[in-house]
């Protein structure tokens, strides 16, 4: 079987955390609740001939390490989304490029919004 796929997006939706980040101090006491989703591209093509989940990337593992940063309390969004791009890369150093997005859901900025959002981007190629 001839192999004629170069690369996919991985891609984890709506993930559901609460979380203590923020640059006021209420929020790093009190807590929020966070969604947050990443796109991740990479070389997976010998997993459509394997079936394998050696030849591609953990999903779960991926959860795991977005999970792990999302409970070390931040004032910045940046920071725990530029932190989950490195250790999923370390983690994969076949990863192309990542994408994360982290939502505030009803941030304290004394208004009636939704969400506010931080996107962040890294290509390794």
């Amino acid at each position: 079987m001839e192999n004629k796929f170069s690369r996919s997006s991985i891609e984890l939706v709506n993930m559901e955390f609460y979380a203590y980040h923020g640059c006021f101090r209420e929020e790093q006491i009190i807590g929020n609740k966070f969604v947050v989703s990443m796109s991740v591209e990479a070389d997976v093509s010998k997993a459509t001939i394997s079936d394998d989940l050696a030849d591609t990337l953990n999903y779960q593992e991926l959860y795991n390490i977005i999970k792990a940063e999302m409970e070390k309390t931040s004032k910045l969004l940046e920071h725990v989304a530029g932190r989950i791009i490195e250790k999923c890369h370390l983690k994969y150093p076949s990863i192309i490029a990542i994408r994360v997005e982290i939502s505030k859901i009803n941030p304290p900025i004394g208004g009636k919004v939704e969400a506010s959002r931080l996107i962040l981007s890294k290509n390794f190629n």
